[in-house]
């Protein structure tokens, strides 16, 4: 079946960093354009950066611009999000998110992994 597994999150101080992972399996991940979002407590969920299905189109936030980049390995099914001088704002729920390059909606979602940043 359909899972994408993040990982890679934690507690980290402010200035610190940290690399999510998510690894995909049960579909064609190369062709998914990838994602990952954040949720923080009582706000909505937010788009953090997204990768196009090849790799060779990314976008961000303005918020992360400059400190988080986002990057994929088709050939291992997974994709990252390296996070640099993160700040307590970043704190929040992170999740990955698949939607196929094609014809037809399909969109599939991760369980989160959270991030705390905190002295």
């Amino acid at each position: 079946q359909v899972q994408l597994v993040e990982s890679g999150g934690g507690l980290v101080q402010p200035g610190g960093s940290l690399r999510l992972s998510c690894a995909a399996s049960g579909f064609t991940f190369r062709r998914y354009a990838m994602s990952w979002y954040r949720q923080a407590p009582g706000k909505e969920r937010e788009l953090v950066a997204a990768i196009t299905s090849s790799g060779g189109g990314t976008n961000y936030a303005d918020s992360v611009k400059g400190r988080f980049t986002i990057s994929r390995d088709n050939a291992k099914n997974t994709v990252y999000l390296q996070m640099n001088s993160l700040q307590p704002e970043d704190t929040a729920v992170y999740y990955c998110k698949a939607v196929f390059e094609g014809s037809i909606s399909l969109i599939y979602w991760g369980q989160g992994t959270q991030v705390t940043v905190s002295s």
